[in-house]
């Protein structure tokens, strides 16, 4: 079998502005596995906060591709490779893409994961202007999205643009993500805030790092709290067990299908629920975690909708539903 790839960039129509950062492009690189003329993709983004730039991932593709020359599709996607969490992912979802493609299936098909399409998916409002904000999710409302999440930081007044929202769309569903830019001390008060405005859930609302501490502020929630950075492994959500209302799992995070339905298994052992979360990808590398939907209670699945040019298509969103027409493989190709 052979891996190849190729480095690229993504843009994003608007720079998005988090608790902790600001981004406007980030890099890119598509991967590639071929075995008989067969040829499966994914797809691995750089991430500052995870320590993954272009040279890293290209050295651990590098390596991959010495561990899987020897290798048929199927017996690899059981090996697995040794890389980040990013590029195992990319890895991954090439592996699936070209097992099913060449079984001539679907990979929702090829896991046992059908969704019922099409999938509500949440659309990110970055941290901006209340005006802004409100603006945005008129919008958003407008083209079909029914979830909104929105990025705040650990001002109590930034959730004055979550009740102007909520005024403006009495009717749409709320999530809530500070990316871990709350203080224990004060997540209870901005919780029981965000619940007089009819929010589904708050993500992370504390620093990852003390899952312990998170678990006492969710059991003190009125709404549910869903761990983010503190549940990217099985032993981390066996720690947490039935502390946390739910967890978020991204599969650039975890290192793509087979690890999310390792997770997905362990919460329900502890009836906890599931979010697919992502990072600002390409189609490419949103549609691995499309074909997992229909394990998720909250899908928040919109990365490549924040690009200004999507490499890729085939998974839709545009109207905040998410649908794969072409049942083979990932079911995506390039734009």
């Amino acid at each position: 079998m052979k891996l190849s790839w190729r480095v690229g960039g993504l843009a994003l129509r608007e720079p998005l502005r988090i608790s902790r950062s600001v981004m406007a492009e980030r890099g890119a690189v598509t991967v590639a596995a071929e075995h008989d003329g067969v040829v499966g993709h994914g797809e691995v983004v750089t991430s500052v906060y995870y320590g993954l730039d272009v040279d890293r991932i290209e050295r651990e593709l590098a390596a991959a591709q010495r561990e899987l020359v020897p290798l048929d599709p199927t017996s690899a996607l059981v090996a697995g490779i040794s890389a980040s969490p990013g590029v195992r992912s990319a890895v991954d979802a090439a592996l699936h893409d070209l097992v099913a493609r060449t079984r001539g299936v679907a990979v929702y098909d090829l896991v046992g994961t059908a969704p019922s399409w099409p999938v509500p998916t949440a659309r990110t409002i970055g941290i901006t202007p209340t005006h802004r904000a409100v603006a945005s999710a008129c919008e958003l409302a407008s083209q079909g999205f029914r979830l909104l999440k929105v990025k705040i930081g650990a001002e109590p007044e930034e959730l004055d643009r979550v009740k102007a929202i909520r005024d403006a769309l009495p009717d749409v569903r709320l999530l809530l993500d500070p990316n871990g830019a709350w203080e224990p001390e004060q997540a209870a008060d901005m919780l029981r805030a965000a619940a007089g405005f009819d929010v589904d859930a708050v993500e992370q609302p504390i620093a990852p790092g003390t899952p312990d501490v998170l678990a006492q502020v969710a059991a003190d929630s009125p709404i549910p709290v869903i761990a983010d950075e503190d549940a990217r492994t099985v032993d981390d959500v066996r720690a947490l067990g039935s502390r946390v209302h739910g967890i978020n799992i991204k599969l650039p995070e975890c290192g793509g299908i087979r690890a999310a339905r390792e997770l997905v298994d362990t919460a329900r052992e502890f009836g906890v629920d599931v979010m697919l979360g992502c990072q600002v990808a390409s189609s490419l590398g949103i549609a691995p975690a499309v074909h997992l939907t229909g394990l998720a209670r909250w899908v928040d699945l919109d990365g490549h909708l924040l690009l200004a040019r999507d490499p890729w298509t085939g998974i839709g969103g545009e109207d905040g539903l998410l649908r794969i027409t072409d049942t083979t493989g990932l079911g995506v190709r390039p734009a």
